[in-house]
């Protein structure tokens, strides 16, 4: 039986709260339970990747088939170069707990964080997706237009 992906994608900047929270977790369980997802991809950056990123490390508690895989699109000092200590340390410690970590590039160039999405896009049959459609310039909204473009489910739990 071939293995059902799921990869993530949303804005950096949001709100996380209960509600929030709740719509991930909610979609998480049913992917897993009727869907029959075990393989979830994240690109590690700040805001929503870390939030679900996160959230999959929880749901591997009750669900141990469940494995989170990480796609960097550039070394992970150079990702986390411009952040605060407190989001290093929680993405460290993300990295550290999850089953694979691929680095696409060692270092930073223009374009790697759609080379990511790319390879996000490709590892996926659903993507859980954080997105705000006015804000049709972004990265996650790219994102989104790569997975409608290959047949990747998209679920929003923005609203």
């Amino acid at each position: 039986m071939k293995t059902k992906r799921c990869c993530f994608t949303g804005h950096r900047n949001i709100i996380v709260n209960t509600a929030l929270k709740g719509r991930l977790w909610e979609s998480l369980i049913r992917l897993v339970e009727e869907y029959g997802v075990t393989d979830f991809y994240a690109g590690g950056a700040m805001g929503f990747d870390m939030l679900a990123e996160r959230a999959v490390l929880a749901l591997k508690k009750n669900y141990p088939q469940v494995k989170l895989h990480l796609i960097l699109p550039c070394s992970p000092e150079i990702q986390t170069g411009k952040w605060g200590r407190e989001y290093k340390a929680l993405f460290y410690e993300i990295m550290e707990k999850a089953d694979s970590c691929t680095v696409l590039s060692e270092k930073y160039y223009p374009g790697c964080m759609k080379k990511r999405n790319e390879e996000l896009v490709k590892n996926a049959d659903y993507c859980v997706c954080y997105y705000n459609a006015e804000d049709v310039s972004s990265g996650t909204g790219q994102t989104i237009r790569m997975c409608e473009r290959n047949g990747v489910t998209v679920i929003n739990i923005y609203k």
